[in-house]
């Protein structure tokens, strides 16, 4: 099964899949409501706004893998992210990115780019603080982020402390973008 094929719950119940955003630059992101990275939710929406009309989807997995950061339902979570920081990419149903209940669609993701900018050095940085990440290639904590490119490859990895305005990030959307 491609990556484009992996299904997912959509917030209203529906499934989807990357390929439902077949021919866009496609930006996945794992969220959480409750976290110190939660106020990229803001810079996820410029960017979003900024970039939309040119082709990038922005897609934001809930998930409550760390420190129980994200424990509401989906609906509670959609009227957060609504609410706080006026978000209008789409926002799915909370799913697992690590562990033995690992959602399809995150282990595909990680096994295509098992590491990516910053990624180790935060997860060297985060144990040598006591909070341990998962191991790699698993993700390291909320708001880490793949781009998809607009044939359905992975096209990049950006560890959770890279903010959506960071030049790298933003350099590599441009390029997909253009290609």
């Amino acid at each position: 099964m491609s990556l484009a094929d992996i299904p997912f719950r959509k917030m209203d119940g529906t499934t989807g899949t990357l390929g439902d955003y077949a021919g866009k630059v496609v930006m996945v992101v794992n969220v959480a409501s409750k976290c110190g990275n939660t106020p990229q939710y803001e810079g996820l929406e410029k960017l979003y706004e900024e970039k939309g009309d040119d082709g990038l989807m922005i897609l934001g997995f809930p998930a409550n893998n760390f420190m129980g950061q994200e424990p509401g339902t989906d609906e509670e979570i959609a009227q957060f992210c609504s609410l706080n920081y006026g978000v209008t990419f789409p926002v799915l149903s909370k799913i697992s990115v690590v562990g033995e209940d690992q959602h399809p669609l995150y282990a595909a993701l990680t096994e295509a780019m098992p590491e990516g900018v910053g990624t180790q050095e935060q997860r060297e940085a985060m144990q040598s603080r006591g909070r341990g990440p998962a191991p790699a290639p698993g993700v390291l904590w909320n708001f880490e982020k793949f781009l998809i490119a607009k044939d359905g490859t992975v096209a990049g990895r950006f560890a959770p402390g890279i903010t959506p305005d960071d030049p790298a990030l933003v350099s590599a959307v441009d390029a997909e973008l253009a290609r």
